[in-house]
């Protein structure tokens, strides 16, 4: 059984077929004309031995800027950066299915971490430095605006079509959001792609300890209800090592299952990156050592991977 129940009334959000993407939703709202968002709830998701603090931001939208699992809301900060000049628009991965976590498909979730500047001589955040948007995100109260634009992007949408896809989902920190909203349409929610999903859907997330985790209740829970269709894999830097007696980062967790990996790739999954560009040399160095041992020319495996569509990054 689904653990949410959504009502005919949000028919509307689905296309005819629920996987058709030609009717996706993109920038409604543009950055001369932004939609203005009231912000219902903000939220510290972390524990106390975190490196940093994310928050979860849920927003009304009203149902005037409605979005597809994968895509972003930009958000542009009040103020401005000089005299007559409004601060650039920062994008942000929505962290919930298109029905919002109230199921109304009117609001939608942000996952944002505060971005803070260590000063080493001072030996203490840089107030003048931190970042301007997700600290203005961070320190929202209930009914605060949010100036918006987009939705924006069709990289990391699923592709629903064939119910039977697996999808591989590889995450550092924030880079969780989109895969929120996965989880929850393909378990959580009474949606047309729920009731087909037959695939397995694997979730690899990398942050620095457990208090750092997010999310993990509600994907453990899911979990705990199809436990062959959602798999979980998590990269603790600063409490676990790796094969090699190292930190455990995200490329060491995949390569610990490089072969499954390859052969979910090769049976036509999809593999999807979202987080820090960093982790991606790691990934596609210890990707290329793999392919190479099963003699695999990676630059040519990569390119029909892509030509394919079954490569999708969204990194920052």
């Amino acid at each position: 059984m689904k653990a949410m129940g959504g009502s005919k009334s949000q028919d509307f959000l689905e296309a005819e077929p629920y996987w058709d993407q030609s009717t996706v939703p993109v920038n409604t709202a543009k950055v001369k004309a932004p939609f203005t968002g009231k912000v219902v709830s903000t939220k510290r998701i972390v524990g106390p031995k975190a490196t940093g603090e994310t928050c979860h931001i849920i927003i009304d939208h009203k149902g005037e800027l409605p979005y597809w699992e994968g895509q972003s809301w930009g958000v542009i900060p009040p103020g401005e950066k000089a005299p007559g000049k409004k601060h650039a628009v920062r994008l942000y991965s929505i962290a919930s299915s298109r029905y919002g976590d109230d199921m109304t498909g009117k609001t939608g979730s942000l996952c944002v971490r505060r971005a803070t500047y260590w000063c080493p001589e001072l030996k203490a955040d840089d107030p003048a430095k931190k970042g301007i948007c997700s600290n203005f995100l961070c320190d929202t109260k209930p009914g605060d605006e949010v100036a918006m634009t987009g939705p924006s992007g069709k990289v990391m949408l699923m592709p629903e079509e064939d119910p039977k896809t697996d999808l591989i989902m590889v995450a550092t920190g924030t880079g969780i959001a989109p895969y929120r909203g996965f989880i929850r349409r393909l378990f959580n929610e009474d949606t047309p792609a729920a009731k087909a999903y037959k695939g397995q859907a694997w979730l690899f997330l990398g942050v620095a300890n457990s208090d750092a985790l997010l999310y993990d209740d509600e994907f453990q829970e899911a979990k705990s209800r199809f436990p062959e269709n959602l798999r979980i894999d998590y990269a603790l830097s600063r409490e676990q090592t790796n094969s090699k007696g190292g930190k455990m980062y995200i490329q060491d967790k995949v390569e610990e299952y490089a072969d499954e990996v390859f052969e979910k790739l090769q049976n036509g999954a999809h593999i999807y990156f979202c987080g820090l560009k960093g982790m991606m040399p790691g990934i596609q160095d210890m990707l290329k050592g793999v392919a190479e041992k099963k003699g695999l020319d990676y630059d040519e495996w990569q390119k029909e991977l892509k030509a394919k569509k079954q490569w999708h990054v969204e990194v920052y």
